[in-house]
Parts: C-alpha cells; sequence; structure tokens
C-alpha cells in the first residue's frame, strides 16, 4: 500500500513536541485523515487544550477517553500482584501503560475503519516495541506508520525547528530538551540534560515528589487493607484503584518516597540512563510483599520469586498479549488467593518501611515461632532434620578426605 492509499490514520497522541509535529506530518506526507486518540491515564494535563490543540492543526476526530480506573485495575494491579520490578529498580510505568493505549487504538481503527495506526515513539527505544507489538497481536493486518523510522528528522532539537516553521504550538524548547512521560503511577525523565549518569538529575524536573532533604521531619504511618492481593482502602477508608493510588502518590510524594535513577538495559539493545518518580507504587510495592510474607507458603513464595525477573522482563519489552505473560499471570494470581489482610507502613524522608502486618489467612504461628517455652514443637527433631539435609554434604567431605591421601 502506497503511503497515498491511507485514507485514515489513527494516531496515539499526547500533544507534546512529537506528536504534534507528527499530526502535520502525517497530513503532508500521506494526505490522509488524522484521527487522534488521547487517553488519559492520570497525567494531570489540560484534556481540553489537549483537544483544541488537535482541532486547531486540521484534526476533524478527537477520541478523549478517561482511562485512569481501567489503567489501575487492569494493568497497574495485575503487575503489583506480581512484584514486577526490572533490573532492580524500575517499577515499570511506561511499560504497562502502552499496551492500553495500543489496544484502544486498534479498537477506535476497527470502529472507524482506518486502514493504519500511528504512534510517536523513537527508532531508538522500547516503546515502539510495546506498540507495535500490541497491534500485531492484536490485529496482525494493521498497517503501521512510526515517523521516526521514516522522516529525515534525527533530534528534538529538529522538530523544534519544524514545529516552528508550522507555526505549532509546544512546551519543549532547545535548552531544555529532555523528555518527560507521566501517568497515575510513574513519571519518567530521559534524554537530553539527563544523558550524561555521572550527572545527578536537577531537582527542578521533579513533579511528583519533593527531595527527601526537603521531606518532612515526622514519619507518617499508613494502613492498607488488602484482599487477594490487591489494595482496597487506605487508613480503613475504601477508595476505588485510581483513586487509592493517587492518594498514596499524594502521601509517598510528600515524604519523598519513591525517586529511582536508574541505567537500564533497553531491549533494543543499548543501555540509556532513566529517572523515575513512583510514589504510589513504590508504598503497594513495599506492602504487598509485607502482608506476602505473613501469608504466602514458602515454597510457593519461593516459586513465585523465581518468576519475577521473567514477568518483569516481558513487561519490560511489551508482551502485554503474549500467551507466555498470560500463563504466568495466571500463576502469580493463583499465589495471591491468601493474600489478605492489613499492612502498616511507615514513610520517612524517602524511605517506606513495613513496621506491621495481620491477616485472617496468616500462617505465622507464634506459639510455633516463639522463643519462649512451647508445647507444640520438639526442638529435638530438628537434630534428624539437619543431619538427613547434611548427608550429601558429608558424603562430598569424605571423597575430598580421601583423594588427598
Amino acid at each position: 500500500m502506497s503511503r497515498s492509499s491511507y485514507k485514515k490514520v489513527v494516531l496515539a497522541y499526547s500533544g507534546g513536541l512529537d506528536t504534534s509535529v507528527i499530526l502535520k506530518w502525517l497530513e503532508e506526507v500521506y494526505d490522509c485523515t488524522v484521527i487522534a486518540f488521547c487517553a488519559d491515564l492520570g497525567q494531570g494535563e489540560d484534556l481540553k487544550a489537549i483537544k483544541s490543540k488537535a482541532q486547531a492543526l486540521g484534526v476533524k476526530k478527537v477520541y478523549m477517553e478517561d482511562l485512569r480506573e481501567v489503567f489501575v485495575k487492569d494493568h497497574v494491579f495485575p503487575m503489583l500482584r506480581g512484584n514486577a520490578i526490572y533490573e532492580g529498580s524500575y517499577l515499570l510505568g511506561t511499560s504497562i501503560a502502552r499496551p492500553l493505549i495500543a489496544r484502544r487504538q486498534i479498537e477506535i481503527a476497527a470502529k472507524e475503519g482506518a486502514e493504519a495506526v500511528c504512534h510517536g515513539a523513537t527508532g531508538k527505544g522500547n516503546d515502539q516495541v510495546r506498540f507495535e507489538l500490541t497491534y500485531m497481536a492484536l490485529h496482525p493486518q494493521i498497517k503501521i506508520i512510526a515517523p521516526w523510522r521514516e522522516w529525515t528528522m534525527r533530534s528534538r532539537r529538529e522538530l523544534i525547528e519544524y514545529a516552528e516553521q508550522h507555526g505549532i504550538p509546544v512546551t519543549a524548547t532547545k535548552a531544555k530538551p529532555y523528555s518527560m512521560d507521566m501517568n497515575l503511577f510513574h513519571t519518567s525523565y530521559e534524554g537530553g540534560i539527563l544523558e550524561d549518569p555521572w550527572e545527578a538529575p536537577p531537582e527542578e524536573i521533579f513533579v511528583m515528589s519533593v527531595s527527601p532533604e526537603r521531606a518532612p521531619s515526622k514519619a507518617r504511618e499508613v494502613e492498607i487493607e488488602y484482599v487477594t492481593g490487591d489494595p482496597v482502602a487506605v487508613d480503613g477508608k475504601k477508595m476505588s484503584p485510581a483513586k487509592l493510588l493517587a492518594h498514596l502518590n499524594t502521601l509517598g510524594g510528600h515524604h519523598g518516597v519513591g525517586r529511582v535513577d536508574l541505567v537500564e538495559n533497553r531491549y533494543v539493545g543499548m543501555k540509556s540512563r532513566g529517572v523515575y518518580e513512583t510514589p504510589g507504587g513504590t508504598i503497594l510495592h513495599a506492602a504487598h510483599r509485607g502482608l506476602e510474607s505473613l501469608t504466602m507458603d514458602r515454597e510457593v513464595l519461593h516459586l513465585r520469586d523465581s518468576l519475577i525477573p521473567r514477568y518483569a522482563e516481558l513487561i519490560y519489552y511489551g508482551y502485554w498479549y503474549a500467551p507466555e505473560r498470560e500463563m504466568i499471570q495466571t500463576a502469580l494470581d493463583e499465589a495471591q488467593r491468601d493474600v489478605t489482610g492489613t499492612v502498616r507502613v511507615k514513610l520517612y524522608k524517602g524511605n517506606c518501611t513495613v513496621v506491621g502486618r495481620k491477616s485472617p489467612r496468616s500462617l505465622y504461628r507464634l506459639d510455633m515461632a516463639t522463643f519462649e517455652e512451647d508445647d507444640v514443637y520438639r526442638q529435638k527433631d530438628a537434630e534428624g532434620f539437619i543431619r538427613l539435609n547434611a548427608l550429601r554434604l558429608a558424603i562430598r567431605a569424605q571423597r575430598k578426605k580421601r583423594s588427598t591421601r
């Protein structure tokens, strides 16, 4: 299919520099009708202004959808049930948002009879993979337009110049060209002034949290109630998934919780420096593990933990709709059947510490674990247990001793 034969294209539109330039570029290069789709995932932007901007650039149809509850309930919470964390630090806030946006693009394309979908991800990053794996998993025949792999512009500085030449209003500047992505789960920053991994990120970039140095000197304790692995209430107040996460973002951000500075391995093969804020997610991750320690069987917990690196990698790479992710998710969710109870965490100057946990499904037995006198555990039984487990070690030592004679 030639460029001129596309009649309709659904663009994942954010109103930022890249997608604003893409709107004009698609009209010029493909001579097509552009349908803009903007998902409200809690990025805190003026969506009416974003819609007006698209219309001012000539877009006749703009979809603006509030997906915050869907995002948290169907994407963030399942990921938190699996304790997904990439390379020891990254809670995957950008990674988990892309499959939802891409899925809605495909659904809108089907509704509108569009032949193609378009995204603004660069040819160097992970997002292009996340978008396109989802497109192809849900609609293998859809045509995909990835401007960063087609046009001659090679930097955001050139995009800013293009925008200036075509009268496209943008907030990015040549002096401050770093990229920022925000949703209800996190905010990420990369590129530009952050590309030197030796230089600390400037304090003024952060939007969700204060620095630990400026956080209150008095700690705050928070109680989070869980039902089968999902948080349902904070300090005794029931909340919807999105409202609960937003509330914890406020509390965590106020105490400087959730900042990460990471040099990560991208799927496409290069290393990249990313700076992240995930205040509410950091609290939920710590609280969830605290409750699991009380309620999960040892072997189930250890087996589940062995799946976490692979599970997190699948999400980071963009395989949300792959059968292996769905298979692992089923196993992870099965392990959450008894993860019900309440966790108390302490927030203090960037730290989130579990200080209490209780559950009607607890496996913790004080009468077993106590160091005081008890009538339920015979300590002498441990001798045979140890001897049997040490048998192979003893045999190995005897062999070694014989071989040195």
